[in-house]
């Protein structure tokens, strides 16, 4: 059976390069422990923006304007270079990376940051680009609401992936897509912790009768850049868990069988098989023959949306 290893360690927080480089490095450590598939959390490159819950709304512009900054100029940019050292160390072991990030918009305006994951294949290419739907309260005033362009279930030597990103997983529709894709490895890069929050990925999994990998953020007081700005106001405690990870891994139907990882950094491991999800889609698939599609039905816009279109003569 694959085996997949769930990275639970904080980034090089607002450091593109010195978090990518990281996770190279995490990725031939999973790879020497035997996986096939690495996966990263939410908004890994280059890191959560943590301080928009610490934030006042409307009252830190000043502050919030100059972490803004810092997080856009390390943004990633998907046309360009920035992912070309997670592409290689993924072609080099054939492997395959799911990967969360602060995605810069370089199609349009370039000034747009997107929360987003990238699923990319042992080759080495990019299989699937998902930006998150709808950011979370105030996660708006950082990122661009995505499309579903990305809401895809790709196949990968270790099953068919699809990924939503924390509470999109509260959207059914957006849940239902992909079960109706055919996705055995759900992947859910999260910010989310706690137990409500595992139960929540315990009903998906069996709801959807797939495995369920939340990947989880740690984050310490310590992990802050001491040039962060304000740290010593937003962060003053060193040993202080901002985010305890919860990193799981649950099989088809509900079972938890690793995990969680809580308040502990480290690499969490698992195996999976995903031949044993059609066995436990006997009794209960939500998109096959549990579903009524002569009462219901769900109408997906995959057209990728812009704000302008170009035509030329």
């Amino acid at each position: 059976m694959p085996r997949i290893a769930v990275v639970q360690k904080p980034p090089k927080f607002l450091d593109r390069e010195k978090t990518i480089l990281e996770a190279v490095s995490l990725i031939g450590e999973a790879v020497s422990s035997g996986a096939s598939l690495v996966i990263f959390p939410e908004a890994y490159i280059p890191g959560y923006p943590a301080w928009i819950w610490r934030l006042r709304p409307g009252s830190d512009y000043v502050l919030s304007e100059d972490l803004h900054a810092l997080l856009l100029k390390n943004s990633v940019t998907l046309d360009g270079e920035d992912l070309r050292p997670l592409r290689e160390a993924a072609k080099q072991h054939r492997v395959t990376v799911v990967c969360g990030m602060d995605e810069r918009d370089h199609e349009m305006s370039r000034g747009t940051i997107y929360n987003t994951v990238a699923v990319i294949g042992p080759d080495g290419e990019i299989l699937n680009r998902h930006r998150k739907l709808m950011p979370t309260n105030p996660e708006r005033m950082v990122w661009g609401v995505g499309d579903a362009s990305g809401l895809k279930v790709v196949e990968t030597p270790c099953g068919r992936i699809g990924t939503l990103i924390c509470w999109e997983n509260y959207m059914p529709l957006s849940r239902y897509a992909l079960y109706a894709q055919g996705v055995e490895v759900y992947i859910a890069p999260t910010y989310d912790y706690g137990d409500g929050w595992i139960g929540t990925l315990q009903h998906i999994a069996r709801e959807g009768r797939c495995w369920v990998v939340g990947s989880g953020t740690v984050l310490r007081g310590r992990d802050i850049p001491e040039a962060f700005p304000s740290k010593n106001s937003l962060y003053p405690d060193p040993e202080e868990w901002i985010n305890p990870g919860d990193s799981v891994v649950i099989k088809p139907g509900g079972k938890i069988v690793s995990g969680p990882m809580r308040n502990e950094e480290g690499i969490l491991y698992g195996e999976i098989d995903s031949a044993s999800v059609a066995a436990s889609r006997r009794t209960l698939d939500v998109a096959g023959h549990y579903a009524r599609p002569d009462i219901f039905q769900l109408h997906v816009n995959r057209k990728p949306l812009k704000p302008v279109t170009f035509e030329f003569e």
